[in-house]
């Protein structure tokens, strides 16, 4: 861990530090509370990612289990490129039960940490003989990180063009009250929307007058002008701030 800790204080910037802790809400009370950055963009935690691609899974997990955020980060895109090169299952698998685990350890613990690997790593939970029984759990959960995990891991299905689990989950947290889930859900069902747009307006139409704002706002992001206006009626919502951009998944 020494090494990729190391590594990423190399290249710390107090001034960027301080501005991230801000953009990710570690103040008291808030969603990140506590967390210590030290200032690195992505594209630098990446590069130091790539120097470490063949690090042990020993010191990938202590890594990920380090206060600093960015050398968590730089874990998971490590994590992500290893699960990318695995060629047996077991190995897929066990990377996936390492990822759980981080987040039911509150390591993976804001949503650039679960976006940057849910939906990369969670091509593992569809390789399991029951993939709805781990993403109802999850999506059940008291957890933030364990419910947005639950829909970004659908992602993965996506990708496949199986667009029954992300469907499923996003019923399942209609009545979630937090906004990062209602920005995650949208998120997901805009990309099914990219992929087969029946789908989408079949699931607005019988969920769009009740939904989140946010989520509906997020899902229609891509439709056409009259439609979006369609579906926001139904809602009862006209105004609003359109959704803010996501990461390409």
């Amino acid at each position: 861990m020494a090494s990729i800790e190391n590594d990423i204080r190399a290249l710390a910037n107090p001034e960027r530090a301080v501005q991230s802790q801000r953009y990710f809400k570690t103040g008291p009370g808030e969603y990140g509370e506590g967390d210590t950055f030290v200032g690195l963009t992505v594209p630098q935690t990446r590069t130091v990612a790539r120097r470490h691609r063949d690090a042990s899974r020993t010191d990938i997990l202590a890594a990920a289990n380090s206060p600093i955020h960015e050398v968590r980060l730089c874990a998971l895109h490590i994590l992500v490129d290893q699960f990318r090169r695995a060629r047996v299952a077991a190995d897929r698998a066990s990377i996936l039960n390492d990822l759980l685990q981080l987040i039911a350890d509150n390591r993976v613990n804001n949503w650039d940490l679960i976006d940057s690997s849910a939906p990369y790593i969670g091509a593992a939970v569809f390789e399991r003989p029951d993939p709805l029984v781990l993403l109802n759990s999850l999506a059940a959960s008291p957890s933030l990180w364990e419910r947005r995990a639950a829909i970004m891991f659908t992602a993965a299905a996506i990708r496949l063009g199986n667009f029954a689990p992300t469907l499923h989950i996003s019923v399942a947290l209609l009545n979630d009250t937090h906004d990062l889930i209602h920005k995650a859900t949208g998120w997901m069902l805009r990309e099914v929307g990219k992929k087969d747009i029946a789908a989408l307006r079949t699931f607005l139409g019988n969920h769009a007058t009740t939904m989140p704002r946010t989520m509906l706002r997020y899902a229609i992001e891509k439709l056409p002008p009259s439609e979006r206006a369609h579906w926001l009626a139904a809602r009862g919502q006209t105004k609003g701030a359109p959704p803010e951009g996501d990461a390409p998944i």
